[in-house]
């Protein structure tokens, strides 16, 4: 079971989508987090899901432990299918709460009242392509899975 969690080919093109995903993400989980960037910061954040979505601190704190360690986990290739799920699971809430009643598109001419689920439905995608594959090559998760495999078969 480890080893399926960890297991991915050495693939290039994971590698592209895993690291595109990880620094779209991870400036999101910035702002969240460190209130840089014009974000709001933690008790911001608590603060404005609490109010607009009804949030608990307990569930706002997991939105942001998923945007920022999760996208830095896809960056590094580290517990790739987990941090996807995670990045998956948030943003399709997001999307379903916030923006389905936008429509489909981005607010590209700002003559919307806010924003559709375009974004969401890409990186929705992205994210259940590292859900099913993993983080391809050059991620630890690969590393893992070989040292875990090769002590297994001896």
């Amino acid at each position: 079971m480890f080893r399926v969690f960890f297991y991915t080919e050495n693939n290039p093109a994971l590698l592209f989508v895993r690291l595109a995903l990880g620094i779209v993400v991870l400036p999101h989980g910035m702002q969240k987090l460190f209130g840089i960037w014009g974000g709001p910061g933690v008790a911001g954040t608590i603060d404005a899901f609490m109010k607009a979505f009804g949030f608990s601190p307990a569930i706002t704190l997991l939105v942001i432990a998923t945007e920022f360690l999760g996208a830095a986990g896809l960056i590094t290739g580290f517990l790739t299918r987990l941090g996807a799920f995670g990045i998956g699971t948030s943003m399709t809430v997001c999307a379903l709460i916030n923006h389905i009643q936008n429509g489909f598109f981005m607010n590209w001419f700002g003559t919307q009242k806010g924003e559709g689920i375009e974004y969401h439905v890409l990186i929705l995608g992205m994210a259940l392509a590292l859900v099913w594959k993993g983080g391809g090559a050059l991620s630890i998760d690969r590393y893992i899975a070989r040292k875990v495999w090769t002590a297994y078969k001896r």
